[in-house]
């Protein structure tokens, strides 16, 4: 027993929001685009009128935990060390805060994210309200004179009902000098009482060539040999703008991927279902978490731009085609209502782990059958 013990509290814990091999958000020195919602928040500081919540919303993988951090290691470093009068939260790399938050060994930063289980090797649903509830600890211990006290919860969309209740009520009364930072993909997943009590910075996807530059640097601080150009630019169009998708797209091979869905969709409603299992089961395996979650993302995608091009009669020339042959005007809704129920579904299968095989299989099934005469 205690041998296990020492082993658990020796053992590197992974970090859910961490691609493997590349560094955390954390770490990255650099922000790339959202100038604006960095020129607001040096605007707070300057000013010393910073609001106690911020909430930083957009699409998955664009740059808010990056901002977060970011803004962490400004508040919390020297004030000769920050040049926000100049529009920028940039701190010296080897400044003394810069290096604890890249750590997580600051006092005066908590971050609240899903735990990792270290019995059954995976990361909770959820954040449970034992999380929010280092928050005690943390607030029992004064900040010496005139420094902040930072609070990243990574993702706010991750939080129980529970959880969310208790973080409720610090962002209800919070302390002096104390500032709350919450990052979300679907804020309208949050109660509206903790987003009525923050100021919320909207953070666009970014544009193609900002983009690139974002993938390039992480390539370069990973020590992976970054794409050839030609697939950049394809990896760029299936990113939407999104760093962490075009990085997951290029390590999970996901142009081959697009294109198999393409084929998939292509010779709807005829289906060669031994290809399926065969993808099924490669999908569903433990070890292809970010596979699986990039494939669907990409056929939802797809599925989104089809059903759009039925009722537009607009889109790009073979997906207005696809539409035409596959979507009757009648069964439009139908079709929306089966990619809603799929997004849905899929969420809820990763969220409590269920069969991923079966929910693959399922899936094309009913895609298929829609595409019936």
């Amino acid at each position: 027993m205690a041998r296990a013990v020492a082993v658990r509290e020796t053992e590197v814990v992974p970090e859910a929001d961490r691609l493997e091999g590349f560094p955390h958000p954390r770490e990255t020195e650099e922000l790339h685009g959202h100038q604006g919602a960095e020129e607001e928040l040096c605007r707070s500081l300057h000013a010393g009128q910073v609001h106690h919540g911020w909430l930083l919303t957009g699409q998955p993988g664009i740059g808010k935990a990056t901002l977060a951090y970011r803004f962490a290691k400004c508040l919390l470093a020297a004030p000769q060390e920050r040049r926000v009068d100049r529009g920028s939260l940039a701190v010296p790399d080897d400044c003394q805060a810069s290096r604890q938050v890249r750590v997580l060994s600051h006092p005066g930063l908590l971050v609240l994210r899903r735990p990792y289980d270290h019995k059954t090797k995976r990361f909770l649903t959820s954040i449970p309200v034992d999380e929010v509830r280092r928050l005690r600890a943390f607030l029992a211990h004064r900040a010496s004179q005139g420094s902040w006290r930072v609070v990243i919860v990574d993702a706010a969309d991750d939080l129980n009902v529970n959880a969310a209740n208790a973080l409720l009520k610090s962002l209800e009364e919070p302390p002096q000098r104390m500032v709350f930072l919450l990052v979300s993909s679907e804020p309208g997943r949050l109660l509206n009482t903790i987003r009525s009590r923050c100021r919320r910075l909207d953070l666009g996807a970014l544009d193609t060539p900002t983009l690139m530059a974002a993938a390039t640097q992480a390539f370069a601080a990973g020590e992976v040999d970054p794409p050839a150009e030609e697939v950049s630019q394809r990896l760029a169009q299936l990113a939407q703008g999104s760093v962490r998708r075009f990085i997951g797209l290029h390590s999970a091979g996901g142009i081959e991927m697009h294109e198999k869905i393409g084929v998939f969709l292509g010779h709807l409603p005829g289906v060669s279902w031994p290809s399926v299992h065969d993808l099924a089961e490669s999908l569903g395996a433990a070890a292809a978490s970010e596979r699986y979650t990039l494939y669907h993302e990409l056929l939802f995608d797809e599925l989104a731009q089809i059903i759009k091009a039925a009722a537009t009669g607009g889109g790009e020339g073979s997906r207005r085609a696809l539409a035409q042959r596959l979507i009757a005007p009648h069964r439009l809704a139908s079709w929306a209502s089966l990619w809603e129920t799929l997004v849905r579904e899929e969420a809820e299968t990763r969220a409590l782990n269920l069969d991923r095989k079966a929910f693959i299989l399922g899936t094309l099934q009913r895609i298929e059958a829609a595409a019936r005469p």
